[in-house]
C-alpha cells in the first residue's frame, strides 16, 4: 500500500480510548512522526540509477553572511595567503635581470641593425637555464606569436623581454588590485578603487606637489574616468579584468616617470595639471561658492555657447541635489564632452538627445534641439540655417539602417557621432562645422606664409 494512503488512514482513525482526548499539538507531533517514519521507509526503497553522482565536484560555495564574522575573516585570510603565493610565483628584479643576461648570451647572429635576435633552438636553451618561473614564457606558442618576417626564423630579444615584462606587470597589478577587492568576486566598487588610488599617490613622483587637502578631489577625479567608461550600465562596480584591459591604468602609472614631458602631462587625465585644471574650472563656474553648480552657472562652461534646451536635458536626466550639480556629476559631464568620439560619451549625450526615450533620434528630436541653435544665431546677428539642410546632412553623415531613425549604434558606427552631437548642442561647434572649408583654407594660407618666412 502507498505510504501516503497509510498515513491518511492512520490519521483518520479515531482514538481507541474515547475518554482520552488528544490536544492539537499532540496530534501534530504524531502526524510528523508518522510522516517521517513512512517517508524514510519510502525513500530507502528508492535506488539511485546514477552510480557516478558522488563524483560530481562541488561547484558552488556560499559566501559568508554579514553576521558570520569568523567565516568572513577566514575567507579574507585565505585570499590574502593565496595572493601572496601568487606574488611569490612572479619574477623579481634579480630574476628578470638574469633572464636578460641569458638571452643576450644566446643571441643568434646576424643582428638586424642594433637589434639582437634569437632562434628557436637557443630560445629553448635559455628556457631550460632560466628556472621554473620562466617556463610559461618559453613555449612554441609564444615564439610563434613574436615571429614576424625574419628570414632566419628568429625573434627579437627585446620584443620577447618586453613581452615577459608586460606579463609580469599585468600579474603584479592584478594581484595589487585584488587586495582591494573586498567582496572577493573579481570586481572593485567605487570605494575600493578610491582606496587603491589614494594609497598609490605617494608612489607617483609626478603627484609629489599635490596638497594633501586636494587628495580627495584628485581621487574623485581619477576614479570617475574609470567608472564613466568601464561601467556604462552604472552598476557601481568594475571588473578587474576590464581595468587591466584598458589603457587608463597605464596612463595613471605613467606618472611614475619623473621626467614626463609637459605635453604628456597636459594630455593625461590623471596628471596633477589636468586634475587641477578640471577642478579649477568647476570652482570658477561656481559663482555663489556653494560647492554646487546651477544650470545658469554650468551654461558658462567652455565657450558658453551650449543651448539652454540641452542644459535643461542635462539637469533633467543627471543626478542633482535640489536642482544643482555636484562635482562627481560635473566630472561625467566633462568626460562626455571632452571624449565625444568614444562610445561611452556618445551614450551619455544620446540619452540627453533622446527626449522621447524611444532609443532613437527622429526628425522631431533633431528639430527640437536645432531650433535652439537657430535662436542663438538670431541673438548673435547671424542668418539662421535651414533645418531641412542640416537634417539631410546629419542623415547623410550617419547613414542609419532605418532612413527615418538614428540609433546610438548608428552614431557609433558612422564615426561622425562627435560632429552630429556638436551640431545639435553647441552654437560654437555648429559654426565651426558650418565654416569648416573657410577655416581649412585659412590654415593652409597661414602654413604657406610660415614656409615663406
Amino acid at each position: 500500500m502507498d505510504w501516503k494512503e497509510v498515513l491518511r488512514r492512520r490519521l483518520a482513525t479515531p482514538s481507541t480510548d474515547p475518554n482520552k482526548k488528544k490536544s492539537e499539538q499532540e496530534l501534530k507531533d504524531e502526524e510528523m512522526d508518522l510522516f517521517t517514519k513512512y517517508y524514510s521507509e519510502w525513500k530507502g526503497d528508492q535506488k539511485n540509477t546514477n552510480e557516478f553522482y558522488k563524483l560530481i565536484p562541488r561547484f558552488y560555495y556560499r559566501l559568508p553572511a554579514e553576521d558570520e564574522v569568523l567565516l568572513q575573516k577566514l575567507r579574507e585570510e585565505s585570499r590574502a595567503v593565496f595572493l601572496q603565493r601568487k606574488s611569490r610565483e612572479l619574477l623579481d628584479n634579480e630574476e628578470l635581470q638574469n633572464l636578460w643576461f641569458l638571452l643576450d648570451k644566446h643571441q643568434t647572429p646576424p643582428m638586424i641593425g642594433e637589434e639582437a635576435m634569437i632562434n628557436y633552438e637557443n630560445f629553448l636553451k635559455v628556457g631550460e637555464k632560466a628556472g621554473p618561473k620562466c617556463k610559461q614564457f618559453f613555449t612554441a606558442k609564444v615564439f610563434a606569436k613574436l615571429l614576424h618576417t625574419d628570414s632566419y626564423g628568429r625573434i627579437s630579444i627585446m620584443q620577447f623581454f618586453n613581452y615577459v615584462m608586460r606579463k609580469v606587470w599585468l600579474h603584479q597589478t592584478r594581484i595589487g588590485l585584488s587586495l582591494y577587492d573586498v567582496a572577493g568576486q573579481g570586481y572593485l566598487r567605487e570605494s575600493d578603487l578610491e582606496n587603491y588610488i589614494l594609497e598609490l599617490i605617494p608612489t607617483l613622483p609626478q603627484l609629489d606637489g599635490l596638497e594633501k587637502s586636494f587628495y580627495s578631489f584628485y581621487v574623485c577625479t581619477a576614479v570617475r574616468k574609470f567608472f564613466f567608461f568601464l561601467d556604462p550600465l552604472r552598476t557601481g562596480k568594475i571588473k578587474i579584468q576590464d581595468i587591466l584591459a584598458c589603457s587608463f591604468l597605464d596612463d595613471l602609472l605613467e606618472l611614475r616617470d619623473e621626467e614626463l614631458s609637459k605635453e604628456s602631462q597636459e594630455t593625461n587625465w590623471f596628471s596633477a595639471p589636468s586634475a587641477l585644471r578640471v577642478y579649477g574650472q568647476y570652482l570658477n563656474l561656481d559663482k555663489d561658492h556653494n560647492g554646487m553648480l546651477s544650470k545658469e552657472e554650468l551654461s558658462r562652461y567652455g565657450t558658453a555657447t551650449m543651448t539652454s534646451v540641452f542644459l535643461d536635458r542635462v539637469f533633467q536626466e543627471c543626478l542633482t541635489y535640489d536642482g544643482e550639480m555636484d562635482y562627481k556629476t560635473y566630472l561625467d559631464f566633462v568626460l562626455a564632452l571632452e571624449n565625444r568620439k568614444e562610445p561611452a560619451a556618445l551614450q551619455y549625450i544620446f540619452k540627453l538627445l533622446d527626449i522621447e526615450n524611444k532609443g532613437y533620434l527622429n526628425v522631431f528630436s533633431l528639430n527640437y534641439f536645432f531650433r535652439a541653435i537657430q535662436e542663438l544665431m538670431k541673438i548673435h546677428g547671424q542668418d539662421p540655417v535651414s533645418f531641412q539642410d542640416v537634417k539631410d546632412e546629419i542623415f547623410d553623415m550617419v547613414k542609419p539602417k532605418d532612413p527615418l531613425k538614428i540609433s546610438l549604434q548608428d552614431l557609433i558606427n558612422s564615426n561622425q557621432g562627435d560632429t552630429v552631437t556638436t551640431i545639435l548642442i553647441d552654437l560654437n561647434g555648429f559654426w565651426t562645422y558650418e565654416n569648416r572649408e573657410a577655416l581649412v583654407a585659412n590654415d593652409n594660407e597661414n602654413s604657406a606664409d610660415l614656409d615663406d618666412t
